[in-house]
């Protein structure tokens, strides 16, 4: 392991989540089918730590069909009780259908704004915001609150700012570590 510094929540023992930090963490990735995986994935993280949901990020693209949107709006009785008996996956039953309602409505989204990303700007305005040592500001509590009324789960201000954070759209290295900026 190399002797970089990095934001303090990085556990650099873990090479999984070095590489996230390093390599995708904060980076801009706007299309759709990544803006779809992380909003799942984030979701997931509700209560839990993101490494976590990282370390188990294969095996969730492995039982979700590499994060299929027609696929998982299509999810049956089945099917969910396959994912609640995954042990290599979160199996709690609420975040499990909430992905799938949470599908459904990230495609309708998708297809009101023509992209999720249009939908993010619609809020966001084209801007990247910088900033460390928030958990929420304006913008999560906006798109969160209008996921919400939408009928999605699991996305509150927090996960809606990680999630921000996550795909580029809150950049919030921090000072200290090499990959900091200000904007």
């Amino acid at each position: 392991m190399d002797n970089k510094p990095r934001c303090k929540w990085c556990n650099t023992k873990n090479s999984r989540y070095v590489e996230y930090h390093d390599n995708e963490w904060g980076k801009p990735q706007f299309t759709d089918q990544h803006l779809y995986e992380m909003l799942i994935l984030e979701s997931f993280q509700a209560g839990l730590s993101w490494e976590c949901v990282l370390n188990k990020r294969k095996h969730f693209r492995k039982a979700y069909d590499d994060f299929d949107l027609e696929k998982i709006i299509a999810y049956d009785e089945a099917k969910i009780q396959e994912l609640l008996t995954n042990k290599d996956i979160i199996r709690n039953k609420r975040k499990i259908l909430a992905s799938i309602t949470n599908s459904k409505i990230f495609k309708s989204v998708v297809e009101e704004f023509g992209s999720f990303y249009q939908y993010l700007q619609s809020f966001a305005q084209d801007s990247i915001i910088y900033e460390t040592d928030k958990t929420t500001n304006h913008l999560s509590d906006a798109i969160s609150q209008d996921l919400q009324r939408r009928g999605m789960k699991f996305v509150g201000s927090i996960i809606i700012y990680s999630y921000l954070q996550a795909i580029g759209i809150i950049y919030s290295h921090e000072k200290e570590c090499f990959l900091y900026r200000q904007g």
